[in-house]
């Protein structure tokens, strides 16, 4: 039963149809997303069945989280759902993003028992542009290579390439990761043990030195170590010396140590850590066991 007319509804009578209250749909006629169809002469909205229908699909793309204003545009025909959806969708993927980045952050938090300054410091660094966590990768690569043009250019490029970004949808971990790596990239003493070991490998090359050596020559120092320690040769032994010379020849043993205790910082080997973390994948192994082989065989007869 209407107040006009058998096709006509009253707010009441739409709001038994829906199940909508009467206030929602009262709300909704006045910011203009659902307009009646005429007035009774009392004054009061009347609506007709397509009313109903058009109730319906505000329903609808209100639950799914439209906002009145887009809402309004579609039900008017001033832009068609697809084009309204595809917007929306995009709006909730930033939303997510920061909500998993809000749970990260405070899973680190939760995680590492942080003091309120640690916590700001932490969704500072989590928080930070694209362009920002590039300009601290980039201050970072200066600091350690800066000027040193003689350096091996495969550690260069392998650390720039190896360096990396937060990923847009990432993981506590990652962001845990991230946020420990960007503290570890800014740390002063890091930067100058960084530096130090760059300087050491660019005193180190002559003109004539193949780009990768540097690598080759750790990759080679990790495989003798490690079957030397499968053979049982102690470090100390003369057997021990013979693989030294194999590997180093006439070279400067005490420089080398220097150089290897340095490389076998805890930092260093964190740093690789945090890199593989921040990338999603395994940690690489450490080859501990190899460093600490060869470190002990240079102390012992580093001065042959």
């Amino acid at each position: 039963m209407t107040d006009d007319g058998p096709h006509l509804l009253t707010i009441g009578a739409l709001a038994r149809r829906t199940g909508l209250t009467v206030r929602t749909i009262r709300y909704w006629s006045d910011e203009g997303v659902l307009h009646p169809v005429t007035r009774s002469d009392g004054g009061y909205r009347l609506y007709d069945a397509e009313s109903v229908a058009r109730l319906e699909l505000i329903r609808t793309l209100r639950e799914l989280g439209l906002g009145l204003a887009d809402v309004r545009h579609v039900v008017g025909g001033e832009k068609d759902i697809a084009s309204v959806a595809a917007a929306h969708v995009a709006a909730l993927d930033a939303q997510i993003r920061a909500l998993r980045l809000n749970r990260a952050v405070l899973s680190t938090v939760a995680k590492r028992n942080s003091t309120a300054e640690e916590t700001a410091l932490m969704n500072k660094l989590a928080r930070l542009s694209a362009a920002e966590r590039k300009h601290i990768i980039d201050d970072f690569m200066e600091q350690t290579f800066g000027g040193l043009d003689t350096a091996d250019p495969d550690i260069r490029t392998r650390l720039r390439v190896m360096v990396p970004d937060l990923p847009d949808d990432p993981t506590s971990t990652q962001v845990d990761a991230w946020v420990e790596l960007a503290e570890l990239m800014q740390d002063q003493g890091f930067r100058a043990h960084m530096r130090g070991m760059v300087e050491f490998n660019a005193a180190d090359r002559g003109p004539d030195i193949t780009p990768g050596s540097s690598l080759w020559f750790m990759s080679r120092l990790v495989q003798l170590a490690g079957e030397s320690l499968e053979r049982g040769i102690d470090p100390e032994s003369p057997q021990a010396d013979e693989v030294l010379r194999g590997l180093l020849g006439d070279a400067d043993r005490a420089e080398v140590l220097t150089r290897l205790e340095a490389a076998a910082n805890e930092d260093v080997a964190r740093f690789r850590d945090l890199v593989s973390l921040v990338r999603g994948l395994e940690t690489l192994p450490r080859h501990e066991a190899e460093f600490a082989w060869v470190l002990a065989a240079l102390r012992a007869h580093g001065a042959r």
